[in-house]
């Protein structure tokens, strides 16, 4: 006979790592102050080890992966992210600020499922089922097939699950999901990690898909352990800089397609929008005739997207100047302005040198490099840079100017919006391979260092 006993434990809300007393900082994810206390229940004798399913192992030639296609949400931008679709049997996690359009989203999402004849349950512990229903009627063409439920306890929810088999649904959110058999309240560690693994069992074993809404702390993250990202298949997050008219579902893991892809929306009265010419509208109110404003082309996973970046250098009358980076890395922007100084011999010293990447999107990647600095160049000389001029290329710390990936698809890219002139490195051009009529009218011009891009500007 199991004996089960009651005892505390403290895990860190970072990672899941467990510990018998509290420590001030994780030995595995070195986070300071994250250890909470949680009551579990620990089950001890033989009858623990018992198995309930007759399960064996298979050989990997036995697997049976044919008829797996991809559930389609007709939602272009989203199934882009998704690597092509729905994949049956996958748990997907959604994560974004307050109000930004996760609701919104993944209810477009139920209503052109439901239209395509698939069977959808959407679970809310947050809204009642009348407030489900006034924000589905504010979407066009609402189809009314598809079921709801405002429920928070997760052994009535999974019941309706194994009830209905339905093939897809959205647990809003899962902080809000309570097991009563854990004794603690919704959002502890303990039940956010229970909920997670009943529903990750349960869409492994029907199969059905399982979208996951979570509620993102003040850095960003998905609020509750680290261990949630890692146990689910993939991670989307929705995101948006401040005052930015676009928002953005960026890809951070996927087991079923590439990471780092990004789909792009714009919120108006009727729901979201798809931006599907996002270079287009990235670039849209660009002023002309106007120095420290260039082009560049930056890759977002397979996607590339023509931003422009803006830099506006002015003289400052304190003893430190100032910096500020909106859209990229504010560490990158001092190397930069290093570079800038050491190599082509402006003095930035006694500048306030401001950066942004206009639209909100928010770009790392270290091919923007050579337009930052060519932005800066020309603010501090006001010298306009030609519209239908682009440039990209990663600048290293002696001014050479090194190759970037894929850069056939951010010529060809550049080239179908009518740009004539492309400034990258001449590494790339030596190994590009595009045709004549993919170039169309575009002159490329390849540079070595950052002394070349100053005599060309």
């Amino acid at each position: 006979m199991a004996k089960t006993t009651k005892k505390s434990v403290f895990f860190c809300k970072e990672c899941g790592y467990e510990s018998s007393k509290w420590l001030g900082q994780c030995p595995s994810c070195k986070a300071w102050d994250s250890f909470t206390e949680e009551r579990v229940s620990q089950v001890k004798g033989h009858d623990s080890y018992i198995l309930k399913k007759n399960t064996k192992p298979l050989k990997l030639s036995q697997v049976n992966i044919e008829n797996q296609e991809r559930t389609l949400t007709n939602i272009g931008e989203l199934d882009r992210v998704l690597g092509g679709g729905i994949v049956a049997g996958s748990m997907i996690l959604v994560g974004g600020d307050p109000g930004i359009g996760k609701s919104t989203l993944l209810l477009q999402m139920c209503r052109n499922l439901s239209e395509g004849g698939k069977s959808v349950l959407y679970v809310s512990g947050e809204e009642s089922a009348r407030q489900i229903k006034m924000r589905a009627d504010r979407l066009p063409a609402f189809n009314n097939e598809m079921l709801i439920l405002s429920e928070t306890d997760i052994e009535v929810v999974v019941s309706h699950i194994n009830d209905i088999k339905p093939d897809v649904v959205i647990i809003d959110s899962i902080q809000t999901m309570l097991s009563t058999e854990l004794g603690q309240a919704p959002g502890s560690v303990a039940q956010i990690r229970e909920a997670t693994g009943v529903f990750l069992k349960l869409a492994k074993t029907l199969p059905v898909s399982i979208f996951l809404v979570g509620h993102v702390t003040k850095e960003g993250v998905v609020a509750g352990p680290r261990v949630l990202e890692h146990m689910v298949d993939t991670v989307l997050y929705f995101e948006n800089e401040s005052g930015a008219a676009y928002r953005f579902l960026r890809a951070v893991k996927n087991r079923f397609g590439s990471t780092n892809e990004v789909g792009v929306f714009e919120m108006q009265g009727d729901g979201l929008h798809e931006v599907k010419n996002a270079s287009e509208y990235m670039l849209a109110g660009r002023p002309e005739g106007e120095a420290g404003s260039v082009v560049s082309c930056s890759l977002e996973g397979t996607r590339p997207i023509l931003v422009e970046i803006q830099a506006l250098c002015a003289r400052t009358s304190f003893n430190l100047p100032r910096r500020t980076a909106t859209g990229t890395d504010f560490n990158r922007l001092n190397l930069l302005l290093a570079v800038i100084e050491k190599r082509i011999g402006i003095y930035v010293g006694e500048l306030d040198v401001y950066i942004n990447i206009a639209g909100g999107l928010r770009i790392t990647e270290p091919a923007m490099d050579l337009a930052i600095i060519g932005a800066i160049i020309s603010s501090c000389k006001d010298k306009e840079v030609d519209k239908k001029t682009i440039m990209f290329g990663e600048v290293g710390l002696v001014g050479e100017i090194r190759a970037v990936n894929m850069a056939e698809k951010r010529v060809s890219e550049a080239a179908k919006l009518g740009f004539s002139l492309c400034i990258m490195p001449q590494v790339n051009i030596d190994s590009l391979m595009l045709e004549k009529s993919e170039l169309k009218d575009m002159k490329l011009v390849g540079i070595s260092n950052v002394k070349e891009l100053f005599r060309l500007l």
